[in-house]
């Protein structure tokens, strides 16, 4: 009767366990007016295992059929796949049945077969939309306020629609989806597979999926303007724009369009942009956004690991990349991850390592052709890092290819006492690729223990390295180490920026560097010879000098009680303009008390940090200007630059001030206070032909525009 609540297919009855169900039975409750039962212990607990069977969802439930003979019906006959996905196979037009089996009962799977307009999935309401130009619109209101539209098209594509664009809405009655029409015998087999989808899948090795149309790899090469489709913008890494509708005449009106929270205390992502669409991260979680409005559209989440440690613990995450219908992340555990773009449902996820070491990852991937290349954080634990290469469509390893060498490898002679299995050079920054030389460059970390070298003698290759890889093969080309044998934690991943230009008289391929040892350096990326060594922070002591052959020379013949520099530079994001061949770069001046000697407290800090925006003239080496950051500082924070066609260079002052200059002379033409510490760096976007610039900042992901 209707006496009591339904318990039956109710999802709040399905989030309990069968004790927690005999425990109200037989206590009842009170508030409700509903008396206990006093039953024997046999009676509660099969009346509990009854109601919570009629809860269970289909994958705990055995339903009968034969699953096999069910999913091939659904890519088949059915025609199914023609609007569902499943597990990256079939078109995003309605919702992805991946987990739908641990989703909803048996009972409501078979009812949806039957009746489509029983059940309407949350951001599947369809809509018919007519336009002010014209233009009609059928599709799903994926998200939908006053202000604006965010419709999901019967083709699979977005349309993002803002109220002053839309004439009138009409509700559509009748679903998208037809009756399913089976035999009783095909009905109960679709059903078994619906039921149980994740098991069935699991060994199939898929087609290529046939969703929505994809972001060419072409496309993600020459981005057209507008789009933000890599870390960095372009492969190149320059962080450079052609953008220009924001320049030095008109930043002053630069105001905040929309912010959407995220519930990390401190993003590092840099989101990118495809057809009006925003994708971003946070711990362990991928996001997709209506990049006019901010608005949400999907969001992807999994829990944060136990017991990691280093930057993966806290959650750092960087970005994603884009390519065909597909978006990839990596995971603080060091998996790598597929989503399907529309719909934020897992394709495929891969566990990056073979060897239960300290890894994690925080790199968003690169894509090179059709393949996603992904690297591992925990150098400062203790790993032998590599950087893999995976196909975009399937997650199956191309190469792998180890920063560490072994016993018999190539540099494992640059290792002297213990063999470095556990020896570091984490990959934990996103690379650069050219394209003219089919070469792909990437950064490595520091070599483990990070100062206690007593069991690892020599250069300690390939740490601290930029490495030039065939991206075909993962083979060598060539490497260049900034700072063989380290003590000091100077990483070298630090940004690698590709630039083809005149150089010393002659046409070059450059790659430009400034490294935490304190030199900005121009090197040949051809072949890996150093053109320009020069020093960028202001006090030295671990080095007269680069050599003419590359390397480091030794000490100044002086002993200092201090270590300068601590760290010069870090990861965040460096800019390099054609327009005045400057490369701009946030450093660091600070000096620490050496380890040795009379000095007792090891990485004691002597001298405050000051953080500076320099700009390198990438012929001399020399600091063209520089805006120097005033205020307590903390070392870890560091914000990225980026410079754009309108004259400007943005950055973040470490402390909480986002802020344009001019990129001639450094003066700051705008700024805006954001009050939270700044990790992050800057992109810039176009949507219907308007140019945004986002940044993260603290938990919020920060859209400003002109008025």
């Amino acid at each position: 009767s209707e006496m009591g609540p339904n318990l039956s297919g109710t999802r709040r009855l399905r989030a309990r366990t069968a004790q927690q169900l005999r425990n109200t039975i037989s206590q009842g409750l009170p508030s409700t007016g509903m008396p206990g039962f006093k039953l024997p212990a046999a009676q509660l607990d099969a009346l509990a295992a009854y109601i919570r069977s009629l809860n269970s969802t289909a994958a705990e439930a055995n339903v009968p059929g034969n699953p096999l003979q069910g999913r091939a019906y659904f890519f088949g006959d059915g025609k199914c796949a023609e609007c569902h996905m499943v597990r990256g196979r079939g078109k995003a037009i309605g919702p992805d049945l991946s987990n739908v089996g641990r989703e909803l009962t048996a009972g409501e799977i078979g009812q949806v077969l039957r009746d489509p307009a029983s059940r309407i999935t949350p951001g599947y309401e369809l809509l018919s939309v007519k336009l002010k130009d014209g233009r009609e619109l059928s599709g799903f209101a994926r998200g939908r306020t006053n202000f604006d539209l965010q419709l999901q098209g019967t083709d699979g594509e977005f349309h993002l629609l803002q109220q002053s664009q839309i004439a009138a809405i009409g509700e559509e009655k009748l679903p998208v989806m037809k009756p399913v029409t089976a035999s009783k015998e095909m009905m109960r087999d679709l059903l078994a597979y619906l039921s149980n989808i994740v098991k069935v899948e699991e060994g199939i090795k898929n087609d290529p999926s046939t969703g929505a149309p994809g972001i060419s790899f072409e496309r993600i090469a020459n981005p057209k303007p507008g789009d933000w489709l890599s870390y960095n913008g372009t492969l190149n890494g320059n962080r450079y724009s052609n953008l220009k509708q924001i320049n030095t005449t008109n930043v002053q009106s630069l105001g905040v369009k929309w912010i959407f929270p995220i519930d990390h205390f401190g993003l590092e992502v840099t989101p990118i942009v495809a057809d009006g669409v925003m994708y971003i991260t946070g711990p362990n979680t991928a996001i997709a956004l209506d990049a006019l409005s901010g608005r949400q559209l999907w969001k992807y989440s999994r829990p944060r690991t136990v017991g990691l440690i280093g930057d993966a613990s806290l959650g750092t995450n960087r970005g994603l990349a884009i390519y065909g219908d597909k978006v990839f992340m990596s995971t603080d555990n060091a998996h790598l991850i597929a989503l399907n773009r529309v719909t934020g449902a897992l394709v495929w996820d891969i566990y990056m390592p073979d060897e239960p070491q300290k890894y994690g990852s925080t790199v968003a991937p690169l894509v090179v052709r059709d393949t996603i290349i992904a690297g591992v954080s925990g150098g400062d634990r203790g790993i032998r890092g590599f950087l893999a290469c995976y196909k975009a469509d399937t997650g199956e390893r191309v190469w792998r290819h180890w920063t560490i060498p072994l016993k018999g490898d190539p540099g494992a002679e640059t290792w002297v006492g213990k063999e470095p299995v556990f020896g570091g050079g984490g990959t934990w920054l996103t690379g650069a690729y050219d394209a003219s030389t089919d070469t792909l460059y990437w950064p490595t970390g520091n070599p483990w223990p990070d100062s206690d070298d007593k069991d690892r003698g020599g250069d300690n290759l390939y740490t601290n390295c930029i490495l030039a890889i065939d991206p075909k093969t993962g083979e060598f080309k060539w490497h260049y180490q900034f700072t063989p044998h380290d003590v000091h934690d100077w990483d070298a991943t630090e940004p690698p920026l590709l630039v083809d230009t005149v150089y010393q008289g002659q046409p070059r391929k450059l790659l430009l560097h400034a490294d935490r040892n304190g030199f900005f350096y121009v090197l040949d990326r051809t072949n890996g010879t150093v053109l320009l060594a020069k020093p960028f922070a202001q006090r030295l002591t671990w080095t007269k000098g680069i050599g003419p052959d590359g390397r480091p020379l030794p000490p100044p013949d002086v002993e200092s009680p201090f270590d300068c520099p601590s760290d010069a530079a870090n990861w965040n994001s460096a800019a390099y303009s054609p327009v005045t061949r400057l490369m701009y770069v946030l450093t660091m001046e600070q000096c620490r008390a050496r380890r040795t000697g009379n000095w007792k407290t090891s990485r004691q800090e002597v001298l405050p940090p000051q953080k500076f925006l320099r700009a390198f003239n990438i012929d001399s080496g020399k600091t063209a200007w520089e805006i120097p950051f005033l205020g307590t500082m903390f070392p870890k924070t560091w914000p990225g630059v980026m410079g754009t066609a309108g004259g400007l260079v943005f950055f973040g002052d470490p402390n909480g001030t986002f802020a344009a200059a001019d990129e001639r002379d450094g003066k700051v033409l705008w700024h805006f206070p954001t009050n939270v510490y700044m990790k992050a760096s800057p992109m810039t976007f176009t949507v219907d032909g308007k140019q945004f610039v986002a940044i993260a900042a603290g938990p919020n992901i920060l859209v400003f525009g002109l008025p």
